[in-house]
């Protein structure tokens, strides 16, 4: 099942140095990169097919093909390197395994894009990641990839590293954006979008760091070559996180459209211990949770996860195996969120804390029925009424849990309500 595109390089001794890099085909794409015109750069990503690995899974060379034409502006690159959703961990792999992959990815997008400024926003938490990065950008500044002339080439590129300081809001776009103008991480309203008005006022793409370093692959063998993994839509492989109650958790490298039960058997080793399967988070902690009688059917790609009303996000998949206490698992959920809310929009900053004081009524045993539907008329008043999805990632995957394990809920009520009886004829 497992594909070697982005993770070729993963298992070679020291392949995150540059010269170990390049023994095995760091920037050997170059050449032909700056032989080619930036629109036709951008046709070949558009006809591979990419899509934005971040989460949202927009078109790659479409995104970059909205940023206007004939501003006298600067244009800017800015790569999430955030990886804050929980139950996430690919990005780092490449960060550390092989960041020159990453580099050069960059190269490619920013000529294609007309871009001269590029900056890599990573999370705060990353410190050996850090560390790693700066050292192989150093190195390609060093030997030339990066700098006043890329390559020997009448082109010049400079890349910064910014580190964020540990909020989960900046790894939306926005917030990001202005976390790197240094100030407070919060999300903008848009329009304008960051394609015509993004950093420093000046068009912006912002694209994953698994997004950019996919790209060395498309220029070296073509579009043609990376849409043969996949599917018709969702094209090329993804790296998948694999966590939670299997035998063989980690990180594999998988083209998309595969059965997901088949790779939580097959590829992580089934459930640990033999124990019955539960439920699967698909994507990371802000998608909707999946029932096994769910499951039976989906595939790992954008469509399926849509059609089975939850989403593919960020590849991290989480098994949860017959032991987990759904409520004490949204419990954690539901405080991560209302801990990691921006404060900017009322129903988010306000409403993500009610949720959680729900919660935590139910599981003293102080909840009744009611709570339970209240929260669930919450999540339908928060999600989507803010500036950005945070309220969104907490509340569609809290309804999902209310609506499929609600026996769980109800058994709380019903412990609470015993309890409750016993004490008064106590």
């Amino acid at each position: 099942m497992e594909v070697k595109i982005l993770s070729a390089k993963f298992d070679i001794k020291d392949a995150h140095m540059l010269e170990v890099a390049k023994q095995h085909g760091a920037y050997s794409q170059l050449d032909k990169l700056f032989s080619m015109e930036p629109v036709a750069v951008i046709e070949e990503v558009k006809n591979s097919g990419l899509r934005g690995r971040g989460g949202a899974g927009f078109p790659a060379g479409l995104k970059w093909s909205f940023l206007p034409k004939g501003l006298n502006k600067p244009v800017y690159l800015t790569v999430n390197s955030d990886e804050s959703e929980p139950a996430t961990f690919k990005d780092r792999y490449i960060l550390v395994r092989d960041p020159h992959m990453m580099i050069e990815g960059i190269i490619i997008c920013c000529y294609a894009i007309g871009c001269h400024d590029a900056y890599i926003y990573i999370r705060g938490e990353y410190t050996s990641q850090v560390k790693a990065l700066q050292k192989a950008i150093d190195e390609a500044y060093a030997a030339g990839y990066l700098g006043e002339k890329v390559a020997g080439h009448d082109f010049k590129l400079d890349v910064t590293v910014h580190r964020g300081a540990g909020a989960y809001i900046c790894g939306e776009e926005t917030a990001l954006l202005e976390s790197i103008e240094g100030k407070k991480g919060q999300p903008r309203s848009k329009p304008p979008f960051p394609a015509v008005e993004g950093l420093y006022g000046c068009p912006t793409i912002i694209n994953n760091v698994q997004t950019i370093a996919s790209l060395p692959y498309i220029i070296e063998n073509g579009a043609a070559a990376y849409k043969q993994y996949g599917t018709e839509k969702s094209p090329g492989t993804h790296l998948f996180g694999i966590s939670g109650h299997v035998n063989k958790p980690g990180m594999y490298e998988l083209p998309l459209g595969l059965p997901i039960l088949d790779v939580i058997e097959k590829v992580a080793g089934g459930v640990l211990n033999g124990k019955k399967l539960k439920a699967i988070i698909p994507g990371g902690s802000s998608t909707p949770v999946q029932t096994p009688e769910d499951a039976k059917d989906l595939t790992l790609d954008y469509e399926s996860m849509a059609a089975h009303k939850t989403m593919f996000g960020s590849g991290g998949i989480v098994v949860l195996d017959e032991t987990v206490d759904i409520v004490k698992l949204v419990e954690n959920l539901a405080q991560f969120y209302h801990h990691e809310s921006c404060g900017q929009c009322t129903p988010c900053r306000e409403g993500l804390g009610w949720i959680l004081k729900i919660v935590k009524k139910i599981l003293r045993g102080d909840g009744t029925s009611a709570d339970i539907d209240l929260l669930v008329e919450l999540c339908d008043n928060i999600e989507m009424k803010t500036v950005c999805v945070l309220s969104a990632a907490c509340t569609m995957p809290v309804r999902s849990y209310l609506i499929k394990f609600r026996h769980e809920f109800e058994a709380y009520v019903k412990k609470g309500a015993s309890a409750q009886a016993n004490v008064k004829q106590g």
